[in-house]
């Protein structure tokens, strides 16, 4: 399976400035990102930043990965991919995973398994993964994007609110009666160059400057997103401080090779 994976990182975060570097049980959250990327399988990795000192963090490690130095107007992850893959003269049809930089438990096998649909469904311009919910707290905080899919695994909308709306006794949607209905979103995505090309062309929309969810961009325009769940998966997107001292607490216990 051929795929590319590039990460977008800034320095200048809104919520949690410096946190590419934060600490995460001795080693700064990018590399831990990176380590996943190349245990993946992916052809090339590289790190797609607009900052020098991120750039020389990565260079130190001395791995197999690549830094691209981007410029430091984009308004979106993907923006900045599009510049890496018009930079590398990629082909129309090659394969990009889109790590994002505040990830650190998405595992090598969620990344190969976000590429491998791509390579199985020829006619989908853009996959991602979520996995059920498994609490009300999770469901009302708007840190966690939440995902409503259709029959065929195609996203219909991305919240940062909880949908689908629960009238009702919220626990109960929690069980089988109500399989793959109450989702969250896993930030990682796979597209196609040519996708890309034609994503950077788009204006910026309503609902995506609303939700500060660039992914809903994608459905504006009519474009698929698949959605492929994954049950019982394990993941903190760090986003504020409180968020880091989860995943590091998850480190520090070990329990981070589960999801390798």
């Amino acid at each position: 399976m051929n795929f590319v994976v590039i990460i977008p990182v800034r320095f200048f975060s809104t919520r949690f400035p410096g946190k590419a570097l934060a600490d995460i049980n001795g080693k700064p959250m990018i590399v831990r990102v990176m380590e996943n990327a190349l245990d993946s399988g992916a052809n090339k990795v590289i790190i797609a930043t607009d900052s020098s000192c991120i750039a020389r963090v990565i260079e130190s490690e001395q791995s197999a990965s690549e830094v691209c130095l981007t410029r430091s107007t984009h308004q979106s992850g993907t923006e900045r991919l599009a510049e890496v893959a018009i930079n590398y003269k990629f082909s129309d049809d090659q394969i990009i995973v889109h790590l994002q930089g505040d990830e650190p438990l998405l595992s090598s096998i969620m990344i190969r398994q976000v590429a491998s649909i791509l390579c199985s469904m020829s006619t989908i311009s853009m996959a991602t993964l979520a996995t059920p919910l498994n609490s009300f707290e999770e469901a009302r905080d708007d840190n966690v994007v939440k995902v409503v899919i259709n029959m065929n695994s195609d996203a219909l909308y991305f919240s940062r609110s909880m949908i689908p709306w629960n009238t009702g006794d919220f626990v109960n949607h929690l069980d089988s009666k109500f399989p793959k209905t109450l989702l969250r979103h896993i930030g990682i995505y796979a597209y196609r160059v040519k996708f890309l090309h034609r994503y950077i062309a788009w204006a910026k929309s309503p609902l995506e400057q609303l939700e500060h969810l660039e992914q809903l961009r994608v459905l504006w325009h009519g474009e698929t997103i698949h959605v492929s769940v994954i049950d019982d998966v394990f993941n903190v997107s760090v986003d504020t401080p409180e968020s880091l001292s989860r995943v590091n607490t998850v480190f520090k216990k070990n329990k981070y090779t589960t999801y390798t």
